[in-house]
């Protein structure tokens, strides 16, 4: 753990944030964003070594707690929470940013490939999810926010074993979204359209990756949902390059 302080006053002065995911291209680019913003950060990804360097990359005033965790894994989510809770006593906000993506003919998608999609975009956010809220419930409030992608919104060719996952995660988020209401935990979710981000290096479609949203763009719009008015529910907010626009 490593362990730094800001002073610069946001909406998310001395919350603390856990970013799952944290190591990825939205979930690096979030963490650039909020370290200006004096929240408590926690962040969380299966690389000791890569949550190592970017803890070293903030600047020495940033509150930055780092827990590996493969959140496929429910007992590495529940160390993770207890870590959460022995170090700060809260969890104010959760960002799900990890995943992993897959477009392929559905008839070539083999059962493991089908099983990686469903564990990590599907179920670890589940788990993340699920024992976030738990905190959250004891303290009466809450934000969480899930970078669903526009896959889990609109359906595509060759995404078949990737919309499965996303669009279960929409589907269970809804649910628990009525289940927390009345303990003042909000949701709010992220269908952004092509990001320029990893997800695209195994991908074989030829894409022009120049005409992908940036991650800082995503991140700044994640952040601006965090700060607005606390009575105001962000529910699901869609961004996408002018070059791939869905309704």
């Amino acid at each position: 753990m490593n362990v730094k302080k800001c002073n610069k006053m946001s909406a998310l002065t001395d919350r603390v944030v856990l970013v799952v995911g944290a190591t990825g291209g939205i979930g690096q680019a979030v963490v650039e964003q909020l370290q200006e913003t004096g929240a408590k950060l926690v962040l969380a990804a299966r690389s000791s070594d890569r949550l190592q360097a970017l803890a070293a990359q903030l600047p020495s005033s940033v509150t930055v707690q780092i827990q590996p965790c493969d959140i496929t894994q429910p007992q590495q989510v529940s160390e993770l929470m207890q870590a959460i809770r022995s170090e700060h006593g809260q969890l104010d906000v959760l960002i799900n940013a990890a995943g992993a993506g897959l477009l392929k003919p559905y008839q070539k998608i083999t059962a493991a490939e089908l099983d990686q999609m469903l564990n990590l975009n599907l179920k670890g956010c589940f788990y993340t999810t699920q024992q976030a809220a738990e905190l959250m419930k004891e303290q009466q409030q809450g934000h969480i926010c899930t970078v669903v992608g526009i896959l889990g919104k609109h359906s595509m060719a060759m995404g078949s074993a990737y919309c499965a996952a996303k669009f279960g995660v929409v589907g269970f988020s809804k649910c628990m979204a009525e289940e927390l209401k009345r303990y003042g935990i909000r949701f709010s979710l992220f269908y952004f359209g092509g990001v320029d981000t990893p997800f695209w290096d195994a991908v074989s479609l030829k894409i022009d990756r120049q005409k992908l949203l940036r991650p800082a763009t995503a991140a700044r719009f994640i952040r601006a949902a965090l700060e607005t008015d606390p009575h105001a529910v962000p529910l699901e907010l869609s961004l996408m390059p002018d070059s791939h626009v869905f309704f």
